[in-house]
């Protein structure tokens, strides 16, 4: 498999530090709130990676972090507290809020058909680790103590910014726009590993430190968790563009500081979902969540299979027009697969061949529209129904789409309305042969007869219904 890595800014092969395992962390959901879709399209991709790297036969060790505490809203590790802000609102207790947001990130999960993580742990769990990795850093001289608060001296490094080129004033920020300075720190891309003194004074959760009671900063978390899970080498690290900078940036420079060699060497990054007036955010109000997109009437797994017909590494613009032909798209897929007859055995050329199609459109840097499209190029083969339904089952275990057990539920309910409307299999065969008499009266342009047909069938309960694949139809 060749896969980009934005940390080299080529598509290389993949390759794993001990062979058959990939050590892989994702960096998780701070739950201060719902997940809005534009962070589930992270999600989803990682999911289709992950499963991906294991249907290739990747023992796949995979560790997620819970941001419960210590995430601040700017990188100047300045800004409103996101936990305490959703406490605020919400008239609760910072654990409180963790709890369901937790959960209500996870039901959307299930919905979505993204597998649960192997070891998820929230920061709240892993405060002695996250203290001993600050006391190693200081001891290593990559830490100094100013104001306080314990932080990384980013001067100690030969190269900071690993993900990309900047000009030294750039880097000499190292901070959003209009983000109050850190007077405490000894350069302006340095960064707080634990907070003693913050701006914070009913901070919820404080913990004692050999520098005072506090709480740690954002980055160390995910350090910390990654190398007490999956040791000192990892082999893929995974999440939005947007966390490239700072937050993957200090990762870098923490754990390397602390361990004292290359920490991972390939680096997954999904680009961001935006609406027409740009990137989706919470804190631009643009906050659309999987149960608004269902209180719409649109299946989860449509937003999936929407996600999925782009490329990974292409910013994607959120519309419900597009999200309609998104949801035709995948309908008609799903009644495809349901006229599907399994006739025969398994063909294990056909199915060879057809399988190839699709893992060299995910061995191309995780290419999940010509994944989609090769299961397309199966229902057009000459290959038999058997074939054709294992195949299609084989590639959901990547996809995720649930597209067996759709085409399953739909044939059921045909099925189910037409025996209990008496329809046997002559009178079946009548309806299609009116269908195709319909059918040759628009090519004549006979369209009275056309009509004709349509409304006597109607008044049978039989409902016609045009496609650009034909004409279905449903028993009232």
């Amino acid at each position: 498999m060749k896969l980009y890595n934005t940390l080299t800014r080529t598509k290389e092969e993949f390759t794993t530090h001990e062979k058959g395992v990939c050590r892989m962390y994702t960096c998780g959901p701070t739950v201060y709130h719902f997940a809005h879709i534009g962070n589930l399209r992270t999600y989803i991709m990682e999911d289709v990676l992950e499963k991906y790297l294991r249907y290739d036969g990747l023992d796949v060790k995979r560790v997620m972090n819970i941001t419960d505490v210590g995430h601040l809203s700017s990188d100047a590790d300045t800004g409103e507290d996101k936990m305490l802000k959703g406490a605020r609102r919400e008239h609760k207790t910072v654990m409180e809020i963790a709890q369901f947001y937790t959960d209500a990130f996870f039901d959307d999960c299930k919905k979505l058909n993204i597998r649960n993580p192997d070891t998820v742990q929230p920061a709240t769990g892993c405060i002695s680790d996250f203290i001993k990795m600050v006391e190693g850093l200081l001891e290593k001289g990559y830490a100094y103590i100013s104001g306080g608060n314990v932080y990384f001296d980013t001067s100690k490094l030969d190269e900071y910014y690993v993900f990309n080129k900047h000009d030294a004033e750039d880097l000499e920020v190292g901070v959003r726009e209009g983000v109050e300075e850190d007077t405490a720190k000894r350069n302006k891309c340095d960064f707080v590993l634990w907070f003693t003194k913050s701006k914070f004074d009913d901070q919820e959760l404080k913990w004692d430190s050999p520098w005072g009671v506090g709480y740690p900063g954002w980055h160390i978390e995910c350090s910390a968790i990654s190398l007490k899970f999956l040791g000192e080498y990892l082999d893929l690290h995974c999440g939005g563009i947007d966390n490239a900078f700072p937050h993957h940036t200090n990762e870098i420079a923490q754990s390397e500081a602390y361990i004292g060699h290359k920490w991972c060497s390939s680096w997954f990054h999904v680009l961001h979902l935006n609406t027409n007036s740009g990137k989706m955010s919470k804190s631009k109000g643009e906050f659309l969540t999987v149960s608004l997109l269902e209180e719409k009437g649109y299946d989860p797994l449509v937003y999936r299979f929407f996600c999925l017909s782009s490329h990974y590494r292409k910013s994607l613009v959120f519309s419900y027009e597009g999200l309609d032909n998104a949801k035709t798209a995948y309908e008609r897929l799903i009644a495809k697969i349901a006229s599907v007859k399994p006739e025969g055995e398994v063909s294990c050329g056909d199915f060879a061949k057809l399988r190839s199609l699709f893992t060299e459109a995910l061995d191309n840097d995780l290419n999940t529209s010509l994944a989609i499209t090769a299961v397309y190029d199966v229902l057009k083969s000459d290959a038999n129904g058997a074939t054709k339904l294992a195949l299609i089952e084989d590639f959901d275990r990547v996809l995720s789409l649930s597209l067996i057990e759709k085409a399953a539920s739909l044939r059921e309910s045909e099925q189910g309305g037409s025996a209990s409307f008496g329809i046997d299999a002559e009178t079946a065969s009548e309806i299609e042969a009116l269908i195709a008499e319909r059918a040759e009266a628009k090519k004549a342009k006979n369209y009275a007869r056309a009509d004709e047909i349509r409304n006597t069938l109607a008044e049978r309960g039989i409902i016609l219904k045009d496609t650009k694949d034909g004409t279905t139809y449903t028993v009232e």
